[in-house]
């Protein structure tokens, strides 16, 4: 009779923890794994798993020197890497019929979206276009980016901030499908 009580209290405690950890991260762990995803019902599977695995472990959330946040977003981060895995291992199975010809891929979406790209960059000014192609088409991070522009880190993320902003009031049908940036 004892151990029941404790094991109901038990419970009750890992329900409460729950509850708290998705009323004060819930918002930021879903976010997180649908960046990781890119795919809202997957990121949702994905939070609920972290959850479970924080009732598992609620001793170790317990701790004072315990970055929560980050212990959820590190639990993310090896849910979504496992499914990855679990994908590569075996690969998805396709019924292709004899008669389906397959179709050559129409190229003009891109050449209309690389267009639209030259023509937003060649309105930003100089700065803040040498800003987004350290970044973007070259692939430079924050540090290396400012290094080759000459310029501090934090002066390449306010650029960086700014011409986006400017290229999604250019193009505000675009920004709402996610195309820019």
């Amino acid at each position: 009779m004892r151990q029941s009580t404790s094991r109901r209290r038990q419970e009750a405690a890992g329900e409460l923890l729950v509850r708290s950890l998705y009323e004060h991260h819930g918002r930021a762990m879903l976010a997180y794994a649908t960046h990781l995803t890119r795919d809202r019902s997957q990121a949702e599977d994905v939070v609920q798993e972290a959850l479970v695995r924080a009732w598992r472990h609620a001793d170790l959330l317990s701790g004072e020197n315990v970055s929560v946040r980050g212990w959820l977003f590190t639990v993310i981060r090896n849910i979504v890497r496992d499914m990855a895995r679990a994908r590569k291992i075996r690969p998805v199975e396709v019924n292709v019929s004899p008669d389906v010809i397959p179709l050559e891929e129409d190229h003009a979406d891109s050449v209309v979206d690389s267009m639209v790209v030259a023509d937003g960059l060649s309105r930003l000014s100089d700065e803040h276009r040498q800003v987004l192609e350290q970044m973007y088409l070259r692939g430079s991070t924050v540090v290396q980016a400012a290094k080759a522009l000459g310029i501090p880190p934090g002066t390449v993320k306010s650029r960086a901030y700014y011409a986006i902003r400017a290229l999604r009031q250019m193009y505000p049908n675009l920004a709402g499908e996610g195309q820019v940036a």
